[in-house]
């Protein structure tokens, strides 16, 4: 049966009209919703970068497994300080840490005889240093070290499990630094901890490429658009940032 039976011509005129007006508005709506979660942009990438950028900063390309031994450096000691950077992570026995990033498992393995009653998942993407790190845990016989394997937007640890997550010269590497931020908010107990430490691109005699550098202004920019205040910043090591973050309220 013919719809002008029921209606007028005036009727089925409006009724259309309000049809095609909230099919456009739900068009327009896509549209902004589309906008809204496009958090990068792509650029000629330069040396040592992506060419996909953050918040103004081409993300630099990752470090392969082929750069293990210059992570276990002799040197490293000398040149970051690294025990130093422990010593202020305000850790107890019983505290839960994440190792993001953890590669040879340089800080892991030095944290891990200070967590006693605790625990430190050494967290990592690439299956060589995940086979690595699980080798050296069983070698030195470990029981408190936790080797997990992560994806690109994902911790895949409990949420609200850890006390501190640290990142050691990796941040400026995640592929997609706002959702593992997110991530690692999630992980955090309430009142838990994030540190970055960073090359110093402030200083031009930091002698490391330029992608592989942040400014603690960078740093903090990225982090409060996703969560986080500034809780602590310390200028202590020889050429590293140590910005220590927490929760803001807002989520």
């Amino acid at each position: 049966m013919k719809l002008s039976t029921y209606y007028s011509r005036k009727q089925l005129f409006v009724l259309l009209l309000g049809f095609l007006l909230s099919a456009g508005s739900s068009a327009c709506q896509a549209q902004v919703d589309q906008k809204e979660v496009v958090h990068y942009t792509t650029k000629s990438p330069a040396s040592g970068g992506t060419g996909k950028v953050y918040m103004g900063r081409e993300i630099a390309r990752v470090i392969g497994a082929g750069g293990g031994g210059w992570l276990d450096r002799s040197t490293r000691q000398e040149e970051e300080n690294s025990l130093r950077a422990i010593d202020s992570m305000m850790l107890s026995p019983e505290s839960v840490v994440a190792d993001i990033g953890a590669g040879t498992g340089y800080y892991t393995f030095k944290i891990a005889p200070l967590l006693p009653k605790g625990k430190i998942y050494a967290i990592e993407l690439q299956d060589e240093f995940v086979s690595e790190l699980k080798k050296r845990r069983q070698e030195l016989n470990l029981p408190q070290v936790e080797v997990v394997k992560s994806g690109t937007q994902s911790l895949n640890v409990p949420a609200a499990s850890l006390d501190l997550a640290f990142m050691v010269d990796v941040y400026h590497e995640l592929e997609y630094p706002q959702e593992m931020l997110q991530a690692i908010h999630k992980a955090l107990k309430p009142d838990g901890k994030l540190l970055l430490m960073e090359y110093r691109a402030e200083d031009p005699k930091v002698a490391i490429r330029e992608l592989h550098k942040m400014t603690a202004k960078q740093v903090q920019k990225e982090l409060e658009a996703n969560g986080f205040k500034l809780f602590q910043r310390k200028d202590f090591l020889p050429i590293q940032h140590f910005l220590m973050f927490e929760k803001s309220e807002k989520e």
